[in-house]
């Protein structure tokens, strides 16, 4: 089996669940806190991990307690901490996210150290990639460095996701070495000028992405499910009815199911479809990493 690396931010999420999210200049009584691990790099090896993959983290912490507690975690689910280093000029980032009772999320990052991991950060990580590595990357760290990565690690043969999120426009010579890109509705428009209601427009904004260098585009679309666009299959694969608690960490669930699918050769639509399961289990509990479900509840 193919190994997963996993480039990206780790945070600590700081969570208030309330009956509403408040207006600007509002203040919102009552409601749970809740702290937890979190960062759309570490939520997705942290997945991964859950689902049964092997899992390098290559990210960036401050000299901290959160820092340190965050090291802990993945360690406790089996990831390779090998490659995450220390900063000791910058604390470890911080999330503060509002929930309301529909499950819908107000979020706010301090990057903190997330915002200082350099290419030079990455050398010796990139140097452990084989060919048909899955390696899956996001946003929540300097653009540099992830044009830097993604470059790198498709001229090592290795199958590059990129997340792009949070949204951000990037340089198109970024597309040539992404294998798999999976933007949200407000992502994909962002990137193409599409706004994505339906099949329809999810086929135009991947065409698109296509056309930039892509090999594969897939589209999440919340409870709907997610679009897949390819040579060979262009379809919405639905996601099972769930009741939402809290959607904070549903598409990095859905990305690191994705690139555990990848490393076990599913097919594109058994893929989604396992990637889909996942993000609607972890929908229906609290917390980011704490709501990846295991690989016995798929």
């Amino acid at each position: 089996m193919s190994s997963i690396f996993v480039i990206g931010s780790s945070n600590t999420d700081m969570v208030i669940r309330s009956e509403k999210l408040p207006a600007p200049g509002e203040t919102i009584l009552g409601g749970e806190f809740l702290m937890t691990a979190g960062g759309k790099g570490a939520n997705q090896a942290v997945a991964a991990a859950k689902l049964g993959g092997k899992v390098t983290f290559a990210c960036k912490v401050g000299e901290d307690i959160f820092g340190r507690q965050a090291v802990q975690g993945f360690k406790d689910v089996g990831i390779n901490t090998d490659f995450i280093c220390t900063d000791v000029h910058h604390p470890s980032g911080v999330a503060l996210i509002l929930v309301d009772a529909k499950g819908e999320n107000s979020i706010a990052v301090a990057p903190g150290a997330n915002g200082n991991l350099q290419p030079a950060d990455l050398e010796k990580v990139i140097e452990q990639i084989n060919p048909g590595d899955i390696v899956l990357i996001q946003l929540e760290i300097p653009i540099q460095t992830v044009a830097y990565a993604v470059e790198q690690c498709h001229q090592k043969g290795a199958k590059v996701i990129l997340n792009p999120a949070p949204a951000c426009l990037l340089d198109d010579t970024l597309f040539q070495h992404v294998h798999t890109i999976t933007p949200n509705e407000t992502e994909a428009e962002l990137l193409t000028g599409i706004k994505v209601t339906g099949e329809q427009s999810a086929a135009e904004a991947a065409a698109i992405l296509m056309d930039k260098g892509v090999k594969n585009v897939i589209i999440t679309l919340g409870s709907k499910g997610a679009y897949h666009h390819d040579n060979l299959l262009n379809k919405i694969i639905p996601s099972p009815l769930v009741t939402a608690v809290d959607s904070t960490a549903a598409g990095d669930v859905f990305n690191g199911a994705l690139a555990v699918a990848l490393t076990e050769n599913m097919d594109p639509e058994a893929a989604v479809a396992f990637a889909c399961k996942a993000a609607a289990i972890s929908v229906t509990r609290m917390g980011a990493q704490a709501s990846a479900p295991l690989r016995r509840e798929l």
